[in-house]
């Protein structure tokens, strides 16, 4: 249930989005840019950063979006829950691995960040492009997972598939016109 009394029951990001419309749209234009534009990283791992980093703070709303997109993207199903209960990330192959490594410690610890995490990314055959979209992609979801979590916005499941659908096929750009609607 959220945590304002102006929005419904069900409320859900886009109802937030659409409250503060001068709010986000750069911010979905920086998702565009972010998660969907030109990287080393497919847009399946991007979703994957997202969901996991989701994950790692608890945010149910985001891990469950962002989980389907990612595996509509490609991502084998149940990928993002085996590697969120895994501590050695057994499941991601070796380039992603040292990218969540970075992701969760950026998350949980980021007092813990070295350059031998960077050092690992880079040694994976990512560029400091790729490293720079790691980081920032982090930093996206810690905040949005923190808007969501502080505004009390639950997914509701019925949303779920639409939503990571229209993500997965369409990316966060055509957000931005149904803000004012």
């Amino acid at each position: 249930m959220p945590h304002l009394d102006n929005f419904p029951a069900d409320a859900n990001l886009l109802d937030v989005f659409r409250r503060w419309p001068e709010h986000f749209e750069p911010i979905l234009d920086f998702h565009e840019l972010l998660l969907r534009g030109d990287s080393m990283l497919t847009t399946a791992q991007r979703e994957l950063i997202a969901a996991f980093v989701s994950g790692t703070n608890g945010c149910r709303y985001c891990v469950g979006l962002h989980t389907r997109a990612a595996e509509n993207l490609g991502v084998r199903t149940g990928l993002v829950g085996e590697l969120l209960a895994d501590p050695d990330l057994a499941g991601a192959d070796d380039t992603m691995r040292p990218v969540l490594r970075l992701a969760r410690k950026l998350t949980v610890d980021v007092e813990s960040v070295e350059k031998a995490d960077i050092d690992a990314i880079l040694a994976a055959g990512l560029n400091e492009d790729a490293v720079f979209h790691v980081v920032a992609i982090v930093a996206l979801f810690n905040f949005m997972n923190r808007l969501v979590e502080g505004l009390g916005i639950e997914l509701e499941p019925a949303h779920v598939e639409p939503a990571a659908a229209s993500l997965a096929d369409r990316g966060y750009g055509h957000l931005v016109g149904l803000l004012r609607r």
